[in-house]
């Protein structure tokens, strides 16, 4: 497979530090998965032991001309305490950033993906607009002392996922999944505080997390740009179903799509770039989200259909809403069948290709996951990564698809 691609296009994949780190027992993720009757299939624990192994991982990268390795810093590591920051947590990130450089990789650093310090969650976490200084503050103190070894920034991953899962499952709770999750009152008050303090991602209130994001984004950026000194580009992350309606169901479709991605593209014009999260696709029905109607080899591990047309389509419903420069910084298939994920990253890139063609400004594809990693509630059966992880043992083995996205890299041409 051969592509024809604009100037410095990145090629990419991508992991988060939770999923992959292991050990990561100050952050609110850590609690909830150690509750009592949890929603989480199994704990995190040692995950993929990234935290003592990322060395060879960035080689198994750079083995496989991978040009960028997109990464994020966790929160809870970095700020142990509200207003205390662990230097040894920044050295290890530094350590991390240039052994990357010295293999040739750039580094795509997202400063947070989903899971925050327990501290932060107590007061609210992302249900509290209050705390928008406190990821801003962070935000200043990581620029300061990484972003020497940062080449692009994603200031917060999947801001609107909250705000997507809304419209997508049925008979949403308006003030969360955690209202309906006994368990999550009990780590509440295991903390001191009560379920209306206790603001953990994914789980609170839709909107308010949305907006709280959005506002942290807004507020955070320009203090991150004055601080680089490459002029390194900063956007965000958004997660994004190809929306599609049956009849009957177009207004609901088209309100999806209006309140989890229209309303944080609004607020986006000014950005570097936009990072593309689409996986698969969503059909509407008049009485909402309908159940696809395909045989068993199409419906993956998570409950997603097999559909890789839906980049494409998300790729052009973005670009016709705002003239920002995209970055496709998750796409991927959670199978145990590497020969259906080869045949889903070709028509997803056949799509990336058609965009290209007809003129849509994408700057990199980031393919999800480098690693068979840990899938949050869905505990580790889920299987994204192009290497697998024995959890066991902690061995990594390379997959046909890694070398299939090498030899799509190592083909491809970037056009002057």
């Amino acid at each position: 497979m051969k592509l024809n691609l604009p100037k410095n296009f990145i090629w990419g994949t991508a992991t988060a530090a939770h999923q992959v780190e292991g050990d990561n027992d100050n952050c609110d993720f850590w609690l909830l998965e150690n509750t009592k009757n949890t929603s989480f299939a199994e704990p995190s624990g040692k995950a993929c032991d990234q935290w003592n192994r990322y060395e060879e991982d960035i080689k198994i990268m750079a083995e496989h001309s991978i040009q960028s390795y997109r990464m994020s810093i966790e929160w809870a590591r970095i700020e142990p305490e509200e207003g205390t920051f662990s230097h040894e947590a920044i050295q290890h990130y530094r350590d991390v950033l240039e052994c990357c450089h010295a293999h040739g990789l750039k580094t795509c650093v997202t400063y947070q993906h989903f899971t925050s310090p327990l501290w932060f969650t107590i007061k609210g976490g992302w249900e509290n607009k209050n705390n928008v200084k406190n990821f801003v503050d962070y935000s200043k103190k990581v620029t300061e002392e990484l972003g020497d070894l940062i080449d692009l920034v994603c200031t917060i991953n999947e801001a609107n996922l909250t705000a997507a899962f809304a419209h997508h499952f049925p008979s949403y709770p308006e003030g969360g999944m955690k209202t309906m999750m006994p368990y999550i009152s009990e780590a509440a008050e295991s903390c001191g505080t009560t379920i209306e303090n206790f603001g953990p991602f994914l789980f609170g209130h839709p909107f308010k997390i949305r907006d709280c994001m959005m506002e942290a984004h807004t507020q955070a950026v320009p203090v991150i740009k004055k601080l680089l000194n490459k002029n390194q580009p900063v956007g965000i992350t958004l997660s994004i179903q190809d929306n599609q309606s049956l009849e009957g169901g177009e207004a609901m479709a088209a309100k999806a799509n209006e309140e989890s991605v229209d309303y944080c593209l609004d607020r986006l014009k000014d950005d570097d770039f936009i990072g593309i999260q689409t996986y698969t696709r969503s059909t509407f029905g008049p009485d909402g989200v309908v159940r696809p109607n395909v045989n068993q080899d199409n419906m993956l591990v998570m409950g997603y259909e097999y559909y890789p047309e839906s980049l494409e389509n998300v790729l052009r419903y973005v670009s016709s809403k705002i003239s920002v420069p995209l970055i496709v910084t998750e796409n991927g298939i959670a199978t145990d069948n590497d020969e259906q994920r080869i045949e889903f990253v070709k028509t997803s890139l056949e799509g990336v290709q058609n965009c290209l063609d007809d003129g849509i400004d994408i700057r990199g594809y980031f393919y999800w996951s480098l690693l068979d990693n840990y899938e949050w509630v869905y505990g580790y059966k889920p299987h994204f990564g192009m290497v697998k992880v024995d959890l066991n043992t902690q061995v990594r083995s390379v997959k046909p698809s890694m070398k299939f996205f090498k030899d799509v890299i190592d083909n491809s041409k970037n056009l002057e």
